[in-house]
């Protein structure tokens, strides 16, 4: 039972963190919409216009976000 709980808290952390990733780039999981631009799957954050975050500059162009800056240089 010990080994059931300790996988289920390892899925539980990986989701959560895969959601959180998904959210704080503004897009979907994949790197990649049909016909669309693909992004490289590397953590850069970016802060735009209306504090949205994205998981690097490429999300954010995808988006068309605006005036983008790196996450953290005094935002």
């Amino acid at each position: 039972m010990n080994v059931v709980k300790k996988c289920l808290s390892v899925l539980l952390v990986a989701v959560v963190v895969a959601s959180a990733v998904t959210i704080l780039s503004g897009a979907p999981a994949e790197a990649a919409k049909p016909g669309g631009i693909q992004c490289p799957q590397i953590w850069a954050p970016v802060i735009c216009r209306g504090d949205r975050v994205f998981a690097n500059q490429c999300f954010a162009d995808r988006a068309h976000a605006k005036d983008c800056v790196p996450y953290g240089d005094g935002i």
